[in-house]
């Protein structure tokens, strides 16, 4: 096991060194004036410390860690980026007839304000009031019956020791102010050890929705996958573990469909991983479908069997944090809004919670309240 991990320990301090050494090099030495060798004794230092720190929190669970380690994260991500940011503002200096101890202090200064309004922003996003993003989405093949159909979906609470009890209480009462039809939870419920974050995921019994469904996302599989799904189940939550059910009104109905993460595949968890066509067993050609898969790559499989109207996705978080959409991109093509792929449409949360550092820059969370129309031109608003 601890063979296995060293990789990804390296590349861990490999990484937390490059942002402490730039930003020692930036700051450290150009805006305090202390010597080279001191900024990078100071800059190992720190990314050892650093990544200690983070192998408590996610390795071994310890809340402690996780909230220095992750918040350590935050900060000296954003410090990096801004640093980066204002290198050309130094070369503008340069070109103005500023000598290097000077640009220095004044592109220093810059990049620590604009660092530390991002943060201030971010962190106020990321722990403040839950707001809902209301989105309009037209189906074709929705029964008349159904139109103005209302899902709340939750995506990505991520409890952890910044999001619990409270912070949840805030979520549910922000669903139930919207009197849903139907209520969704997209899967990452929790981070850390099962037994501390289940007292806020037990505040999810008070949605309050006709029908409530939950599938799982990427997280449950780093704790305990069958955990979460007894959990919700007798929170009174609809486990779509690769199944699908009707919601029926006046005798119209929409299937809904949820499937596995992949993770739960790829970890070698028994009886777990993405089954498209066990989930939809069963359901006819002609009926409108809604497939609730955490991750947006998911769309492929749904575009490949088709017959599937709506997907609905979290798992990018919106990017979390500037710039660092740019590289869920990689991994994830859609990473927020409203899309399609052929005849079936996609509609990406970036979620209400937050994993890791306590801030959300440049992608704001989100409860997604969702209205279905019964028509033809799909619209967002």
């Amino acid at each position: 096991m601890r063979a296995r991990l060293l990789p990804f320990i390296l590349v861990l301090f490999a990484v937390s060194a490059i942002l402490h050494g730039y930003v020692a090099y930036r700051l450290l030495i150009g805006l305090a004036g202390i010597t080279p060798s001191v900024a990078l004794s100071v800059a190992l230092v720190l990314s050892l410390v650093h990544v200690g720190l983070l192998m408590l929190a996610h390795g071994r669970g310890f809340d402690i860690a996780a909230v220095m380690g992750d918040t350590w994260l935050g900060i000296i991500f954003q410090l990096f980026v801004w640093c980066l940011l204002t290198e050309p503002l130094r070369l503008v200096l340069a070109l103005a007839g500023f000598e290097p101890g000077p640009r220095d202090v004044i592109s220093g200064i810059v990049a620590l304000a604009l660092a530390a309004i991002a943060l201030a922003w971010g962190a106020f996003r990321a722990l403040g009031p839950v707001r809902p993003k209301y989105v309009e989405i037209t189906l074709p093949r929705l029964p008349a019956a159904l139109d103005g159909l209302r899902i709340v979906q939750i995506a990505d609470t991520h409890c952890s020791p910044y999001l619990g009890p409270a912070w949840m209480r805030r979520v549910v009462r922000a669903v139930n102010a919207e009197r849903p039809d139907i209520a969704c939870h997209t899967g990452d419920l929790a981070d850390g050890p099962t037994s501390r974050r289940t007292p806020a995921i037990r505040e999810l019994s008070k949605v309050q929705a006709p029908q409530r469904f939950f599938i799982t996302g990427n997280h449950e599989y780093f704790t305990d996958a069958e955990y979460w799904g007894r959990t919700m189940t007798e929170l009174g939550w609809d486990f779509l573990h690769n199944r699908h059910v009707r919601f029926d009104r006046d005798g119209s109905t929409l299937v809904i469909a949820g499937i596995d993460d992949p993770t739960g595949a790829a970890r070698g968890i028994a009886g777990h991983g993405p089954h498209l066509n066990a989930a939809l067993e069963g359901v006819s050609g002609d009926e409108c479908v809604l497939l609730l898969a955490h991750q947006p790559a998911q769309i492929a499989d749904a575009v490949r069997h088709g017959g599937i109207d709506l997907q609905l996705s979290g798992h990018t978080h919106g990017g979390q944090m500037w710039p660092f959409h740019y590289l869920v991109r990689l991994d994830q093509k859609i990473v927020a809004g409203l899309a399609a792929r052929g005849d079936t449409q996609i509609y990406v949360s970036r979620g209400v919670g937050f994993w890791g550092p306590p801030f959300r820059i440049g992608a704001p969370p989100e409860l997604t309240v969702i209205t279905l129309r019964s028509g033809t031109d799909p619209q967002s608003v």
